[in-house]
């Protein structure tokens, strides 16, 4: 009986682990996934493409990023579209360049024209430099500034 209770159990345990497998997964998106060399080569140009980061502020803060971008966190991407330049290139920019693809193929399906989309940690793993954003010092003692007015 403990050898069909065990057998029912494995069994159980393979068809679930295959269905959990089989989840619909997010559509891969169409972006071109960028190389460092193609990024480099795009932001040579700097008065002809715009990069848009799409994440946080702490990962970009705790990844490092590039020196020049805009932030819109791809939540907000959709609703920010009528104040993003249209007369740029644009590369968006994630992590690892999952979210900055969904980014490309909202902005592309509305009009924008899309160079593809980077990875921050990618990108310095392919040895580029990312630019390291220290969050400012505060103040030792802000009535010292008071005292001079």
């Amino acid at each position: 009986m403990k050898k069909v209770m065990l057998m029912i159990l494995l069994t159980a345990t393979a068809v679930f682990g295959q269905q959990a497998g089989n989840a619909p997964q997010p559509p891969k998106s169409q972006a071109k996934v960028l190389t460092r060399a193609e990024f480099d080569a795009l932001t040579a140009k700097p008065n002809q493409v715009l990069v848009i980061d799409v994440r946080r502020p702490d990962e970009v803060k705790d990844v490092g990023g590039f020196p020049v971008y805009l932030s819109v966190q791809i939540g907000e991407l959709e609703k920010s579209l009528t104040w993003i330049p249209r007369d740029r290139t644009i590369i968006t920019v994630s992590n690892h360049a999952r979210r900055a693809g969904r980014a490309a193929d909202i902005l592309r399906s509305n009009g924008f024209k899309v160079a593809g989309a980077i990875g921050a940690q990618v990108y310095e793993q392919q040895g580029g430099k990312l630019t390291k954003i220290a969050p400012p010092t505060p103040q030792a003692n802000a009535s010292n500034n008071n005292a001079e007015h």
